[in-house]
């Protein structure tokens, strides 16, 4: 991945390995959460430039873990983020 496609930021969102621990799929997912495809494949590629606490306190409740299990921050470059901070 490159720079832009983080949007200038540093946060890793992990749904896709909370997918699989919980052999769930992203379809799945949105309609439990109440939000559509597109949007939540947004967030899995690390695409979306904000989240709502609302769809965040749902996403933790259907997949039954704590915000940081879904949101990680990446400090500073990383081959994938060769950007200086």
């Amino acid at each position: 991945m490159t720079a832009d496609d983080h949007e200038g930021h540093d946060i890793e969102v992990h749904l896709d390995t909370l997918l699989i621990e919980r052999g769930m799929t992203l379809t799945e997912l949105a309609a439990r959460v109440g939000v559509t495809n597109v949007n939540l494949s947004i967030l899995k590629n690390g695409r979306a430039k904000a989240i709502r606490f609302s769809t965040l306190t749902r996403l933790c409740e259907v997949l039954q873990c704590q915000p940081g299990d879904l949101l990680s921050y990446r400090h500073g470059p990383t081959p994938e983020n060769p950007r200086d901070h």
